[in-house]
């Protein structure tokens, strides 16, 4: 007997065509991963029925969906396709912004030591979730919602998918983080949040949806900077806008991600005394839209 191991199981995608449709012939990509929680979920339809013996006689399967994260350390090129579907955007000569282009993926998750494998398809990025923290690899977090998964089989539906790029994570000591167009060398962490705000579209006559609804594409995040004067702080108060770009590289191959947030609102400054040592401001902060970049967002390659 032998029982399925994280440490066998392989996340491969293809690109869909037709929302929901795997491509006859599907030539996979595989992606460099974590952990993952993509599953299929179902609602319950009960009957409400009245019996004299106090039972329930009927229940039924309803409305489904695929939802789960993929959670990754994040690497130059491997996620590309999947930025685009949370960016609604396109690669062009290697920048990338916020845009209204709707990418939806087939993604199979291979237990190969067992030879097993599910397929979801109807996958979209609702949110974007990346972390950056001092001493560790920089974290991302690719929220997923989908529209179904076909039954479990024993065998990929595409026996040699193509390899990941082999590229190293990034970390956090090679980046740059510059605010205002001067270096911030005081920040002791940094998320970045992307939310499409993805919905099933459900109808009568089938218990999948035909295509997700989205809405804005809405860009925050969080700065922790040490309290060394009140420039930040202070532009909270006065609620000055600002600009925020910070840089990746993996330290290996040179490889670099910029992500650059043109016009930048402070919605916070929490500068609370916990211990006898340094004093951190949280700061929350929501990207907006600039005319002159046209976007709230821009990751560039490089």
């Amino acid at each position: 007997m032998s029982f399925a191991q994280g440490s066998r199981t392989q996340l491969a995608y293809v690109v869909e065509s037709a929302y929901g449709t795997t491509p006859a012939t599907p030539s996979t990509i595989l992606l460099p991963i974590n952990t993952h929680s993509l599953n299929l979920k179902k609602s319950i339809v009960s009957s409400a029925e009245i019996r004299a013996d106090r039972q329930v006689s009927t229940s039924r399967h309803g409305n489904k969906s695929v939802s789960g994260d993929i959670v990754c350390e994040f690497r130059a090129d491997d996620y590309d396709a999947l930025l685009e579907s949370a960016l609604f955007g396109v690669f062009t000569t290697n920048v990338l912004k916020l845009g209204t282009t709707f990418k939806s993926f087939s993604i199979e998750d291979g237990a190969k030591d067992i030879a097993q494998y599910r397929v979801f398809t109807g996958c979209a990025v609702n949110t974007f979730d990346l972390d950056i923290k001092p001493n560790a690899m920089v974290m991302a977090t690719f929220g997923m919602l989908g529209k179904t998964q076909a039954a479990a089989a024993g065998t990929s539906i595409d026996a040699s998918p193509t390899a990941a790029s082999g590229n190293k994570p990034f970390d956090s000591f090679t980046g740059t983080i510059t605010e205002n167009s001067g270096s911030l060398a005081i920040v002791t962490g940094l998320k970045l949040k992307v939310e499409n705000g993805l919905n099933p579209t459900f109808i009568i006559g089938s218990s999948s949806t035909p295509q997700l609804e989205y809405g804005r594409g809405k860009v925050s995040g969080e700065l922790q900077c040490y309290f060394e004067n009140a420039t930040l702080l202070n532009k909270f108060v006065n609620e000055t806008e600002t600009d925020l770009v910070f840089s990746l590289t993996d330290g290996v191959t040179g490889n670099t991600y910029t992500f650059d947030c043109p016009k930048v609102k402070l919605n916070g400054g929490d500068v609370p005394l916990e211990s006898e040592q340094s004093r951190i401001i949280t700061m929350p902060f929501e990207a907006l839209y600039n005319s002159s970049d046209a976007t709230t967002l821009t990751i560039t390659k490089s």
